[in-house]
């Protein structure tokens, strides 16, 4: 899941109380489809975007299944979405659940030349997708890369 840290960080996540937050503001159908399919349990990678460098910086959870995202149907959010509505929210978030930060962030150049992350969504050029899936073998390559940076760093 990939977020602006001007907007909302890993950090932010960290402070939020019981360190828990929706993921709302998705307007992207296949995004949402993505959400849609997240369940109770599943981790994400948390991505820091429109940064230099881009790059994961950690991990969370969810901790609660896709729901009617409020925020489309707030005129005073920038989030909403005139076609939404109590009926038809259309748009939908999860909650989500920090478990923890990467003692060093794992930029996209870095990745970009690991053996088994060539067909990684998150590295596909033009790539723009706030929520994206990760294989399993992506999944355990990107957390080894992060436990191999920590302990080199130590």
């Amino acid at each position: 899941m990939k977020s602006e840290p001007e907007s909302f960080s890993i950090d932010d996540l960290a402070k939020a109380p019981k360190k828990t937050t929706c993921w709302d503001g998705v307007r992207n159908y296949q995004a949402r489809n993505f959400m849609r399919s997240m369940e109770i349990g599943d981790q994400i990678f948390f991505y820091h975007s429109s940064v230099e460098p881009a790059c994961i910086v950690g991990v969370a959870e969810v901790v609660k299944k896709a729901y009617p995202d409020h925020t489309a149907l707030d005129p005073k959010d920038n989030h909403y979405d005139p076609k939404a509505t109590p009926a038809n929210p259309i748009w939908e978030m999860v909650d989500i659940k920090h478990v923890r930060k990467f003692d060093e962030p794992l930029t996209l150049e870095e990745l970009r030349d690991v053996k088994g992350l060539e067909k990684m969504e998150l590295l596909r050029r033009g790539s723009r997708l706030s929520v994206q899936p990760v294989t399993a073998a992506e999944w355990k390559i990107v957390n080894n890369l992060a436990e191999k940076k920590a302990a080199k760093k130590k």
